[in-house]
């Protein structure tokens, strides 16, 4: 009995069913949810580095540091309360301070019977700041050895600007490690030692000669004990989706950023930017077709607006009524957002291949399936909303 009345009820109002509006609702919410989800997984896909070794599209670290204006006897140097201020902001992830050597480093070289002696000035950051950690980076007062890091610019300033016309050989990054040096380390307070030392490793992203942030702390209050500097240089992990905040602030406090890092903050920005109008493009026409689809469910029950009040006047309850509509609104919008997911992963063949020449692409389509999720769990509800209140309406009506 229950069965042939649930029949009739379906039976009844299925007949008051537009397809045509039901098609409508459903092609522009295909397109709509597709061209959102697009844009998602595009932006997802712009922002995930295949590479390791990739320093265009890596995590974005700047060096920071404060303009010298003529001539300056008293170091430029970042306060405590400015080193707080711009750690607050919301494009930093991470703020580490360069910590300077306060004594005097003169190294000495013999290479093909030749020696050189100069001047050397060494810097440490927290080693998380490095993009290259080498082997062999620790250091023990006891050993009277310092490992460095270089900067990868420095070596080829050395093979082709000052090797060739000083009849010194032209080195490798893995022959340049096997080169052993001669620091003298001299302090401000006459304490003078000798240790050894190699390249132990290069960086692209510290412009630097970089020692053991351990080997700094202890020389500093050895040489140099009763001496503070403060930082002069910062080194800042920025936050992409905020990255634009920075370049005001930093040009509104005189702040200086050491590399070029411009031309991939603006790449950065442009992806950033293609994606969000794509999907803004998108929302306004998913939007469009929720407004679509709520008028035809308006519509809809007030053309059986008689059948519905029969209905209930037959004891069914407006629960029992919208059952129907309920159900076949979830099974349509079921289908879209499997659809819409598919089409999806079929348009990301098109730029995946672009991305991939750059470096880019297979970023975590989870963010991308979870707002499909969210979206059909939203557009569900607010038809599902619509419908209960009106049959509620009709029933009071009675």
């Amino acid at each position: 009995m229950r069965k042939d009345r649930k029949i009739g009820i379906g039976t009844l109002l299925k007949k008051n069913i537009s397809k045509g509006q039901l098609l409508g609702y459903s092609i522009a919410n295909l397109i709509g949810l597709t061209v959102i989800l697009c844009g998602i997984l595009f932006y997802c896909d712009s922002r995930h580095h295949q590479k390791d070794d990739d320093q265009f599209f890596s995590d974005d670290y700047i060096v920071v540091s404060k303009k010298v204006k003529g001539v300056n006897l008293q170091p430029v140097a970042f306060s405590d309360e400015e080193i707080n201020e711009l750690s607050q902001q919301p494009w930093v992830k991470k703020l580490g301070k360069f910590t300077p050597a306060d004594f005097s480093v003169s190294a000495s070289i013999n290479m093909g019977g030749k020696g050189m002696t100069t001047y050397l000035f060494f810097e440490s950051v927290p080693d998380e700041f490095f993009d290259t950690k080498p082997k062999g980076w620790e250091f023990d007062p006891a050993s009277k050895y310092v490992p460095i890091v270089l900067n990868k610019d420095y070596l080829a300033l050395y093979n082709f600007g000052f090797a060739l016309p000083q009849g010194l050989p032209q080195l490798s990054e893995d022959m340049i490690g096997t080169v052993p040096l001669k620091l003298v380390l001299s302090g401000r307070n006459g304490t003078q030692e000798v240790f050894d030392a190699n390249v132990v490793g290069f960086s692209s992203r510290l412009n630097t000669i970089a020692v053991p942030q351990e080997f700094m702390d202890w020389a500093n209050s050895r040489y140099s004990p009763d001496s503070h500097q403060e930082a002069s240089r910062l080194i800042i992990k920025i936050d992409r989706l905020n990255s634009a905040d920075s370049d005001k602030y930093l040009a509104d406090h005189g702040l200086e950023i050491a590399g070029d890092k411009e031309g991939a903050d603006k790449v950065s920005q442009f992806m950033a930017l293609v994606s969000g109008i794509v999907s803004a493009t998108g929302f306004v026409i998913s939007l469009l077709a929720l407004f679509i689809l709520l008028l035809s469910i308006f519509l809809l029950l007030q053309k059986s607006r008689s059948t519905l009040r029969n209905l209930i006047l037959l004891g069914y309850s407006p629960w029992q009524v919208s059952k129907y509509y309920e159900k076949n609104v979830l099974t349509l919008n079921s289908v879209i957002t499997l659809l819409a997911v598919g089409f999806t992963f079929i348009c990301r063949l098109i730029w995946h291949k672009p991305l991939e020449a750059l470096g880019l692409g297979n970023g975590n389509v989870l963010f991308m399936l979870g707002a499909a999720a969210l979206y059909f769990i939203i557009i569900t509800s607010i038809n599902i909303i619509v419908i209960r209140r009106h049959l509620l309406s009709i029933w009071r009506s009675n």
